[in-house]
Formats: C-alpha cells, sequence, structure tokens
C-alpha cells in the first residue's frame, strides 16, 4: 500500500498529504490546531505510554519496542481503528503525523509497515 507516508508534524502541510492523520497520544508542542491541518487524531494506534517511556527513544531498544508495540497494535480493541485507517489508505494517499525529532526509530514507521502488510 504505496498510498501511506509519514512525516513529522513540524513540516509543512502539502496538498501532497492527503489525508493528515495524528498517531500521537500526545498533542505536540508549539503547533497550532489550525496550522496542524489534520482530519483525524487517532490516539488509540500510538504506543501506550508505558511503553513509550519505556523506550525513551533509546536507539538500542528499538528492536524490542518494536515487537512490543506490534503487540499492542494486533489487541482487538486496537483493530477497528487500523483497519479504517487501511481504509482510507485504500481510498487516497494518508500521512501519519508524529512529533519527535528521531525520524528512523519511531513508532509511525512501524505502524505504517503494520498497516502495509494488514
Amino acid at each position: 500500500m504505496s498510498n501511506i507516508q509519514v512525516k513529522r508534524i513540524y513540516e509543512e502541510p502539502e496538498s501532497a498529504d492527503g489525508m493528515r492523520i495524528l498517531v500521537d497520544r500526545l498533542w505536540p508542542r508549539g503547533i497550532a490546531k489550525e496550522k496542524a491541518q489534520l482530519t483525524l487524531w487517532m490516539k488509540v494506534v500510538a504506543p501506550s505510554t508505558e511503553l513509550r517511556k519505556w523506550f525513551g527513544h533509546i536507539p538500542e531498544r528499538f528492536a524490542e519496542f518494536e515487537a512490543k508495540y506490534r503487540q499492542e497494535l494486533s489487541e482487538a480493541a486496537v483493530q477497528p481503528y487500523l483497519e479504517q485507517l487501511r481504509k482510507l489508505a485504500v481510498q487516497g494517499r494518508i500521512t501519519l503525523l508524529y512529533a519527535k525529532k528521531e525520524e528512523a526509530y519511531n513508532h509511525a514507521l512501524i505502524l505504517k509497515r503494520y498497516l502495509e502488510a494488514m
């Protein structure tokens, strides 16, 4: 599913973004809701607070973080939201937005791969 892209919310919105979906549990600092130009804020697909704190964006923990996050994504309560994201991606471009500076070690990339494999 090539209709899914990942982008930091601090980057300027573009028409090529399609539907802009924030996938963080916390609202990003310094971003006005108008500037974000969100279509959806889907907190439930973000890693749990406990998992996010444990990971602490330590690169050496990323593989284990990914395994634990994928386990959270497989829970029945999350599935309807993932299905909604998948359907939106079938209809057109969606951009999964995240706040962290780290581009290589973030949950939005894992979520993208998870959705593409559905």
